[in-house]
């Protein structure tokens, strides 16, 4: 069982209801919960969330995983999650196609016409290498081995003054898809 640290609880009393809400939905759309799952990123409080439902996980450890696949290399889960992942990894692409599960349920920002790439001021590893349109992420899945069985785009407003704020209440913000691996 993964401990957690005080940044854990205080995120975990603010995280984003609608965001983990919806995937999880998503998720059981798709997973049973006799299904072991890898869970790219260290344990976090969606990761524990799927535990509370009875998902069996086990997430990555931290490791760059650009530079370093092995925890992808074992055949010891049947379904890999990628929450908010692909977008922070240079080469997606190669992680993809080293994936040995043959399910994967992903989600990643979308690009928005009115803001820039995420970029963290106090954190320099906290930065989006990508963010996708779902036509991308729809290829870079296909041209990696994976198909594509079902996909959801949805908003995730925040409770800020602005334009911008405005315009996520409208404008899908992230796209979640649930694809096998090609046979």
């Amino acid at each position: 069982m993964p401990s957690y640290t005080d940044a854990d609880i205080m995120y975990e009393k603010t995280f984003p209801h609608k965001r983990f809400s919806r995937t999880l939905t998503f998720l059981k759309k798709h997973i049973r919960t006799n299904e072991r799952i890898l869970d790219l990123g260290v344990p976090n409080p969606l990761s524990k969330k799927m535990m509370e439902e009875g998902y069996s996980v086990l997430n990555t450890r931290g490791e760059d995983l650009d530079l370093d696949t092995s925890t992808l290399a074992t055949n010891s889960y049947d379904v890999v999650t990628a929450f908010e992942i692909f977008e922070h990894l240079l080469s997606p692409f190669r992680v993809l196609q080293e994936i040995q599960g043959d399910k994967l349920v992903a989600s990643v920002p979308l690009r928005l016409w009115f803001a820039k790439a995420y970029q963290s001021s106090t954190d320099p590893r906290d930065r989006h290498f990508h963010e996708f349109e779902p036509w991308q992420f729809d290829w870079l899945l296909e041209k990696s081995g994976w198909e594509i069985k079902d996909r959801e785009l949805f908003t995730n407003p925040v409770s800020k003054l602005g334009i911008r704020p405005l315009l996520r209440h409208f404008v899908p913000r992230y796209y979640l898809v649930y694809a096998e691996r090609k046979k």
